[in-house]
């Protein structure tokens, strides 16, 4: 029997990168994993190549949560995993230069979004389950012309911890992982150009990252199955940096 077997998890924003590999991971390990994305031809092909089941959901819709919820407590009765993954960068901006589309735009996805994710599945947590947050450890480093999703980052680090204990008599488990420079395709739908990513990624394997290499979506998938499995029972309310000692 795979570790997974008889679990249903849930992945928001699973149709690539770190979402797409873990939900990958979870469904090699017996999961019955459930992926969501905006778009739908995206999801529904993301989920066949790995074997999940897709729902299109926007993190951003408080309808859209409603209705994943209520569409995983008909299918599936309960939810054993919940990875809430989907996020977005936002435009890079000084301060006094933010717009306020920007602003709604971050904060509706990664904070208002996700809080409201963990919010309205947790009367559909099976007692012992897990819930694992995406930060970034964006939320911890100081860098201009990031400051809104650096606080988006922050404000949702401060809820899981608060959910951890809230959660903990149901033997719940909320822990955050928070990765450095990874290869994903964020950077790309922020709409930075290929040449622009290519730079930032050599500069930041060559001069900032200790280890000297860029993460990979499956490093961080392989962490999250880590924290969802009972082999972390015991951990809750933590925050796991997996950044190759960037931030040392």
């Amino acid at each position: 029997m795979k570790k997974f077997s008889n679990k249903v998890a849930i992945v928001t924003g699973g149709n690539s990168g770190i979402g797409y590999a873990t939900a990958q991971a979870l469904v090699k390990d017996g999961a019955t994993v459930v992926v969501t994305g905006r778009r739908k031809e995206a999801i529904e092909k993301a989920a066949a190549e790995i074997g999940a089941l897709p729902v299109v959901a926007d993190q951003s819709s408080l309808s859209d949560i409603d209705a994943l919820v209520d569409h995983v407590r008909e299918q599936h009765g309960k939810a054993d995993i919940l990875f809430i993954n989907a996020g977005v960068l936002g435009e890079s901006t000084l301060i006094e230069e933010a717009a306020e589309v920007n602003f709604d735009n971050v904060m509706d996805i990664n904070f208002k979004g996700a809080y409201f994710t963990l919010s309205k599945f947790v009367p559909v947590l099976a007692d012992g389950a897990s819930v694992v947050v995406l930060s970034s450890i964006m939320a911890n480093v100081t860098k201009a012309k990031s400051s809104i999703y650096q606080a988006s980052k922050a404000a949702l680090n401060s809820i899981a911890r608060t959910a951890a204990v809230e959660l903990a008599p149901r033997k719940i488990r909320v822990n955050i992982v928070s990765p450095g420079p990874t290869k994903t395709p964020v950077l790309a739908n922020s709409g930075w150009d290929a040449a622009t990513v290519d730079a930032y990624y050599e500069k930041a394997a060559g001069e900032v990252i200790p280890l000297g290499k860029l993460g990979e979506a499956e490093d961080v998938a392989k962490l999250v199955s880590y924290l969802s499995d009972d082999a972390a029972s015991f951990i809750t309310g933590s925050e796991f940096v997996i950044d190759g000692g960037m931030t040392l």
